[in-house]
């Protein structure tokens, strides 16, 4: 996964060398050449820094509030009961990101494999990255154009 987290998301400046957890949502968080922690969250499609050292990230490993963002316990067990268990290298997602208007409800969640996840979120990342907040967009999916609001 660590050549996966480069190649989709070489663009943020930051170079993956170790990969310190994941959840089900395919959110990772992995330790980087300069000893930085950053978080990849798919259904926002971002990557950002999240601590500069590894004292500084063992303090908001304890933080509650990071801890349930974490674990979106709740939303895994809607997953779960949807969709059933995941599979080898997959994980649940959201079939429209958040970030361009997908909703975190149960009609919204799929199953994707871990690397195609990683590989979507750091491409659309990339492709919408100057966007400004509620700016109109138009997609382009296999089968429809959709118009969409931007959201940070």
């Amino acid at each position: 996964m660590i050549v996966e987290i480069n190649k989709a998301w070489n663009w943020k400046g930051c170079n993956a060398t170790e990969i310190i957890r994941t959840n089900d949502f395919g959110n990772v968080i992995f330790k980087t050449d300069k000893n930085e922690y950053w978080r990849i969250c798919p259904e926002e499609t971002s990557c950002e820094k999240i601590a500069e050292s590894e004292s500084e990230f063992d303090r908001l490993s304890t933080d509650s509030e990071f801890i349930e963002d974490w674990e979106m316990t709740n939303f895994v067990e809607v997953a779960k009961s949807e969709l059933g268990e995941l599979g080898q290298n997959q994980k649940y997602c959201l079939k429209i990101p958040a970030v361009i208007g997908g909703e975190y409800e149960k009609t919204n969640i799929g199953k994707i494999s871990f690397a195609e996840l990683i590989s979507f979120s750091g491409d659309l990342g990339f492709q919408i990255r100057d966007l400004k907040d509620g700016q109109k967009i138009k997609l382009h999916t296999k089968n429809k154009h959709n118009i969409v609001s931007y959201k940070k």
